[in-house]
């Protein structure tokens, strides 16, 4: 190899790696926050129903035959996916964004923006699109309060991220 092709290969591998880091802390972060979910969640009259919800659809059965184990997976899985889906959008946002303000060296505006998307999309997806396909009884009788755990439930996760997301995505970056 040539002097300075050790050189133009690390050059073109660390934006890759960075991303790569960036996206498995925000895997950490999202996975911190749906930990976090947990406390709010077991003081809702609803409790941990969105999550047998959300595996009832992924099994094809009904929140009622779904298993405590299967609960959690669907409830972290989610986590973790949702995290990624911050550290995606802040790596985007941040190569649009002209740098303003940094906290723990994540620009502020990013940021915000990324975790508003996560909550968005985190209610969207799970109160109008997983709700609706878990089943007519449920669906009928606990939609408004599934809806609204999910909401809460969705407004933690991001009161989390905002603060665990840059700590966490600062140590990569």
């Amino acid at each position: 190899m040539a002097p300075g092709s050790l050189q133009v290969v690390t050059q073109l591998a660390l934006p890759q790696l960075t991303l790569l880091g960036t996206l498995a802390a925000g895997a950490v972060a999202g996975l911190i926050a749906a930990v976090a979910m947990l406390l709010p969640m077991s003081r809702q009259p609803e409790g941990f129903t969105p999550a047998y919800v959300a595996a009832s659809v992924l099994r094809r059965t009904t929140p009622d035959e779904v298993r405590f184990r299967d609960a959690n997976v669907a409830h972290y899985g989610a986590g973790i996916v949702a995290g990624v889906l911050y550290a995606g959008c802040l790596a985007l946002l941040s190569a649009a964004f002209p740098e303003l303000v940094a906290v723990d060296g994540v620009e502020l505006v990013p940021h915000i923006l990324s975790v508003v998307v996560v909550v968005l999309f985190i209610y969207a997806f799970f109160a109008h699109l997983v709700l609706p396909r878990a089943g007519r009884r449920i669906y009928e009788e606990q939609a408004t309060a599934v809806r609204g755990q999910w909401l809460r439930s969705s407004l933690v996760f991001g009161a989390v991220l905002v603060v665990v997301g840059p700590a966490l995505v600062s140590v990569v970056g």
